[in-house]
């Protein structure tokens, strides 16, 4: 089991360098077998690009979308490039990661990841930051063993459709007490909050905004998007807002103006208690404003 020590106001809480930077409010997946959407995607507003293997790839082209992916990552990009394999355990993952030992990769997407050993298959082949989707009820019932199985392991996310038909449940909120439960699984592992499923109706704005401000309720930064229209929305919930901004500032300026003053809480300008819980949120705020 690996174990973490981290700060949980730092922007860089995993020992996986800037892959694991809390600042990446937007994930575009990216068939990998369209290079040219590819091009696309690395000069528009997503902050990062997931090549996909696996959904977007019909089974008779997978060996086409090994090659392109190959190719990917030995080029240099301007923002992240992350892989999504398939299914480690079954054949065409198997391929995947044969295909990518000892490539240049930035990241990869585990797709029904259900156990430490779909970690350790990875490590075996790929030494990389992973990102570790949930689409099971196993795959969550193990949560924080899952957090914890490798050093590489940087985020955590649910596939909400493929849970919900394991589950056999419908409805937005049938989801929340898994959604809960990986939150709290990536925090007590020392990980970046999880970064949310994808909105299926690329053409509900509203919904996928309405959603998206719930999971940033709800404790979730950043979230996977299937069309590039779906970006701005997505960015726009997770920047804060300029009085945001201001208000952490002056509440990060009041704690030190308080300890100078041999006080670790304190009431503010507007009666209201400050402490060092409050300060934390409002730093969480400046990084991600930064």
């Amino acid at each position: 089991m690996s174990t973490r020590a981290t700060d949980p106001g730092s922007s860089t809480e995993t020992s996986a360098g800037t892959a694991g930077r809390t600042g990446i409010r937007s994930w575009l997946y990216v068939p990998a077998i369209r290079p040219d959407l590819l091009d696309k995607a690395m000069r528009g507003e997503a902050d990062a690009v997931v090549l996909d293997l696996e959904d977007a790839v019909p089974p008779d082209r997978k060996d086409e979308a090994r090659a392109a992916a190959v190719k990917a990552v030995g080029e240099d990009w301007p923002k992240p490039l992350w892989l999504r394999v398939n299914q480690v355990a079954l054949p065409y993952g198997k391929a995947d990661l044969a295909a990518l030992a000892g490539a240049p990769v930035q990241g990869l997407r585990l797709p029904k990841c259900e156990s430490p050993e779909d970690v350790a298959t990875v490590l075996r082949h790929v030494d990389a930051p992973l990102h570790l989707l949930f689409e099971t009820a196993l795959a969550v019932e193990r949560a924080f063993e899952l957090a914890t199985a490798a050093a590489q392991v940087t985020f955590l996310s649910l596939g909400e459709a493929d849970l919900s038909a394991d589950l056999r449940v419908h409805g937005d909120e049938a989801l929340d007490w898994a959604r809960a439960r990986i939150v709290n699984a990536a925090r007590a592992a020392g990980l970046p909050s999880p970064v949310q499923s994808v909105w299926t109706d690329v053409t509900d704005l509203d919904g996928l905004a309405a959603t998206t401000e719930r999971a940033s309720a709800q404790g979730f930064f950043g979230r996977s998007v299937v069309h590039p229209k779906q970006v701005p929305v997505v960015n726009a919930v997770f920047t804060p807002r300029s009085e945001e901004v201001e208000e952490a500032r002056r509440l990060v300026d009041s704690l030190r103006r308080a300890q100078e003053a041999g006080s670790a809480a304190w009431l503010d300008d507007r009666g209201r208690l400050i402490d060092p819980a409050v300060v934390a949120r409002a730093r969480w705020v400046l990084d991600r404003a930064g």
